[in-house]
């Protein structure tokens, strides 16, 4: 079967199949990360084409499209099936990843090097530590029921990350149990109070995607995070290399705060 002519984006550009293919495998995509499908099996392609008003080789490209991300394969005799899935992170709360992903399976932390050491210049420097001062760093792999989703590289300041070894110390795999913010609060007596972040995409290198277990150039969600104490002082400095096939990063925002002065009135727009 041929696609039709292609259509008129609205601009005068023609969308070819394979934008089209796009477009429908955008909103699969997010319906596959958020387990819409009940069984874990797609709706077959007539039922696809008459949802996306699209062709029967535009929904095949789509599917495509999916199953090269490792989310879906074909399977005879059933259908089309979900093989993979994506974790949401709340961008708006302060929250380890063990906090938010316990409800979906065991969240357990392979620890791959705990130890004082001179951080780099520019990491003392947003931890506001003296250069050549010494920082405790950590390196763990997250995974979720075994599959590893995130690489995590934590700088913490003197006053914080040596009680947390310590602590760690004398209670056995501390370290692969527990959320670095819930052992920073734990360890120190002291609340985690604001956090900083920043995240951009990139292709990961070789090494990463080797601990990752991800396909050679897969794509990961580069996240950098300085979480302060409630007393303002920096705590720790965060290298989160996320699996951008395996999590989300969600938030909601309200666009009716842009319009709402520290007096607490609201002001107007025009467009």
């Amino acid at each position: 079967m041929r696609d039709p002519k292609p259509r008129s984006g609205g601009s005068g550009v023609s969308l070819t199949r394979a934008d089209r293919a796009r477009t429908v495998a955008s909103v699969l995509r997010r319906q596959v990360m958020r387990g819409a499908f009940p069984g874990g099996v797609l709706p077959d392609e007539r039922a696809l084409i008459a949802e996306f008003d699209a062709s029967r080789n535009t929904v095949r490209e789509a599917l495509g499209l999916l199953r090269d991300e490792g989310l879906v394969e074909r399977r005879r005799g059933v259908g089309t099936v979900v093989t993979g899935r994506a974790y949401e992170h709340p961008l708006g709360e302060l929250s380890g990843l063990a906090e938010v992903l316990q409800r979906h399976g065991v969240v357990v932390n392979e620890v791959r090097e705990a130890r004082v050491l001179r951080p780099p210049l520019t990491v003392a420097r947003r931890l506001g530590l003296p250069e050549g001062g010494a920082a405790v760093y950590l390196e763990r792999l997250r995974r979720v029921d075994g599959i590893p989703l995130s690489l995590d590289c934590t700088y913490l300041i003197p006053e914080v990350g040596e009680p947390l070894l310590a602590h760690a110390g004398k209670t056995p795999r501390t370290l692969e149990n527990h959320d670095v913010f819930d052992l920073i609060e734990t360890a120190t007596g002291m609340p985690l109070g604001s956090a900083e972040v920043s995240v951009h995409a990139t292709v990961t290198d070789p090494a990463t995607c080797a601990v990752l277990e991800m396909p050679a150039g897969g794509a990961i969600l580069a996240v950098e995070r300085l979480t302060r104490l409630a007393d303002g002082r920096p705590a720790d400095l965060e290298f989160l290399h996320l699996r951008g096939d395996r999590l989300t990063l969600h938030a909601t925002l309200d666009r009716a705060t842009r319009y709402t002065d520290p007096s607490g009135s609201t002001g107007s727009s025009s467009s």
